[in-house]
C-alpha cells in the first residue's frame, strides 16, 4: 500500500510557493473580520471571490471556497474552527480537499495559518483527510485512468514524527475499505485467509487458523452451522496476535467476516441481497485497526479474531428449528437463517474471552434494526461495563466517528426464551433486534470479560462520512485507534 510522500517546508507561512497549475489548500483561523487575516496568503483574492459570490466569512467554517488563480493554480480556502467537533472539522476538511482531488492531482500543497495549536491540529486533520482519500480503491473497469496522489507539501507546521499516527490510521482505514469493496468472487473465505497470511507475514504478526475440521472437533457448532452450507469448506476463525514490549493491556478485537450473505434458507430478496459482499466489514475494521496499531507502534497487545464464512443456501445449510450446540455448550434454537452473524460471532467470542484479555471489542454489520434506529451516520454500541461504554463514547467524539449507546437490560432477553433450547437465536418479529442480538452475544462471553459490541450501521453512507469521501467508510478504525490510545484503567 503506497502512501503519498509528505514534504514539510519551513514553518514560516511566508515561504509558501504558489506553483503554476498546482493545487493549493489554504487553512485559515476562524475569525470574525477579514482584517484579522491580514498578511496571510491570497487574502485579497479570497475577499474578491467572497464578494462576487456573496459568501460570508463564517460560511468558510462549513463550506470551502475555491477559485482558479491567473497562473492556473486551483486554490481552496477553509476556516478551521477549534470550537467545532472532530466530526465537523473532518467533514469540512474532506469537502475542501475533494474540490482539489477531484482533478486527481499528483501533488497538493497545504498551508496552515493561525496559532501554533491551531496549525498543529489543522495540519493533522488535513494530512489524515488527504491520505485517507488518496487511495485508488478497487474498480474493475476495462480502462482505469485514475492517478494516485504522490506528494503532499505542507507549510506552517512541522511534525515531530512525520505524522506517523495519521499515516497509520489512514492505512488501516484504506485496508478496511479495500477489503469491503472487493467483489464476492474475489474475497471468498479461502481467498481472504490467503490475503491475511500474506499481510501477517509482511507485518510480522502471529497467525493461527481454526479451520472447519478443527472447529468441528472443538464443538464450535454455532460457527459450523453457518459454514456448512458452503460447498467449499474454506471457512475458518483466524487469530492474529501483535505484541508490544511496553504494553500495559491486552485487547481482543473480534470481527464478523461473512464474505457473502444470501440469507440461507430464509433467502433475501434481490434488493436486500445486493451489497451483501460487504457483510464482512466487521472483520475488515478489526484488521484495519490491527494494521494501524502496528504501524503506529501503539504500546498495546492485540489479539484479533476474524470469523470468516459465507451464508449460502444448499442441502447442507442449517435451517429453521434446528437446535445447535455452541462451543461453550449453550444450545441455540434457530429461528431465522439470516441471523447468521450472531452465530459465527458466538463461538468466536468464546474463543476470544477464554484467552482472558483485559477487554473485548467486536465489530459487525449485524442488524437492520440498528440501521433503522440510527441511519448511516452513527454506529450503535453496547457493553457490559459502564466505564468501557463511557470510554467508547468519548472516543467517538474525539475521533470524529460517532457512536450511540443502547440499553442492554436483562429483561429484554425474555424475548429469546426457548421451550426447547437454552436460547433462541432471534425472534420472528424482529422488534429491538439490535438489542436482542447484543443480549445473545453476551451469553458467549466467558470469565466475565469486559466486552463492547459495535453494530456498524455507519459502514456505508452515501456521499461519504466525516473524513472519508467514499460510500464505504471504514467506520471504526479511527474510533478503535482512539480507544486503544486512551488508557481505560481497570474495568
Amino acid at each position: 500500500m503506497n502512501q503519498a510522500k509528505i514534504i514539510e517546508k519551513q514553518s514560516d507561512i511566508n515561504a509558501l510557493e504558489i506553483r503554476s497549475n498546482g493545487h493549493l489548500l489554504i487553512i485559515l483561523p476562524a475569525v470574525k473580520k477579514l482584517a484579522q487575516l491580514k498578511g496571510m496568503p491570497l487574502v485579497e483574492i479570497l475577499q474578491a471571490r467572497m464578494e462576487r459570490r456573496g459568501v460570508k466569512l463564517e460560511d468558510l467554517k462549513k463550506a470551502p471556497l475555491s477559485s482558479d488563480l491567473d497562473q492556473g493554480t486551483l486554490v481552496t480556502w477553509l476556516m478551521f474552527d477549534m470550537q467545532q467537533t472532530a466530526f465537523e472539522q473532518h467533514t469540512a476538511m474532506r469537502k475542501a480537499l475533494q474540490l482539489l482531488m477531484a482533478e486527481q492531482p499528483r501533488e497538493i500543497t497545504i498551508a496552515v495559518n493561525g496559532t501554533a495549536k491551531l496549525r498543529r491540529l489543522a495540519a493533522e486533520s488535513a494530512i489524515y483527510c488527504a491520505m485517507v482519500n488518496s487511495a485508488l480503491l478497487p474498480v474493475r473497469k476495462k480502462k482505469d485512468e485514475r492517478k494516485a496522489l504522490q506528494k503532499i507539501t505542507l507549510y506552517g507546521h512541522r511534525s515531530d514524527n512525520a505524522y506517523l499516527t495519521q499515516r497509520a490510521q489512514a492505512a488501516g482505514n484504506i485496508l478496511s475499505r479495500e477489503l469491503t469493496m472487493l467483489p464476492a468472487n474475489e474475497l471468498t473465505p479461502g481467498q481472504y485467509r490467503e490475503r491475511i497470511r500474506r499481510l501477517a507475514k509482511e507485518e510480522k504478526w502471529k497467525c493461527e487458523e481454526y479451520d472447519l475440521k478443527k472447529l468441528r472437533k472443538m464443538g464450535a457448532g454455532a460457527f459450523v452451522a453457518v459454514a456448512q452450507g458452503s460447498e467449499e469448506e474454506d471457512a475458518a476463525i483466524v487469530h492474529l496476535s501483535l505484541r508490544h514490549p511496553d504494553a500495559k493491556q491486552t485487547v481482543a478485537l473480534v470481527g464478523k467476516g461473512i464474505c457473502f450473505d444470501t440469507g440461507g434458507h430464509n433467502l433475501k430478496p434481490a434488493r436486500y441481497m445486493h451489497g451483501m459482499h460487504e457483510d464482512m466489514n466487521g472483520s475488515a475494521v478489526a484488521l484495519g485497526i490491527l494494521l494501524a496499531t502496528s504501524r503506529a507502534n501503539l504500546p498495546v497487545n492485540l489479539d484479533v479474531w476474524l470469523a470468516l464464512a459465507q451464508n449460502h443456501i444448499s442441502p447442507k445449510a442449517y435451517k429453521q428449528n434446528d437446535v445447535i450446540t455452541a462451543l461453550n455448550g449453550t444450545t441455540i434454537e434457530i429461528i431465522h437463517t439470516d441471523a447468521e452473524g450472531r452465530m459465527v460471532l458466538a463461538d468466536t467470542l468464546t474463543l476470544a474471552s477464554r484467552a482472558k484479555p483485559d477487554f473485548i471489542v467486536d465489530f459487525a454489520t449485524l442488524t437492520g434494526s440498528m440501521a433503522t434506529a440510527l441511519g448511516a451516520r452513527y454506529s450503535g454500541i453496547f457493553s457490559n461495563r459502564e466505564k468501557l461504554l463511557d470510554a467508547a463514547l468519548k472516543s467517538g467524539k474525539t475521533s470524529g466517528e460517532r457512536v450511540n449507546a443502547f440499553p442492554l437490560d436483562a429483561d429484554y432477553e425474555e424475548g429469546l426464551d426457548s421451550q426447547i433450547a437454552d436460547i433462541k437465536q432471534c425472534t420472528m418479529e424482529g422488534d429491538a433486534d439490535h438489542i436482542l442480538a447484543a443480549r445473545f452475544l453476551m451469553r458467549f462471553i466467558e470469565n466475565n470479560t469486559p466486552w463492547l459490541h459495535m453494530d456498524l450501521s455507519a459502514s456505508n453512507c452515501k456521499g461519504g462520512l466525516g473524513a472519508v469521501a467514499s460510500d464505504v467508510t471504514g467506520f471504526g478504525v479511527a474510533w478503535g485507534m482512539e480507544l486503544l490510545r486512551t488508557p481505560t484503567g481497570k474495568l
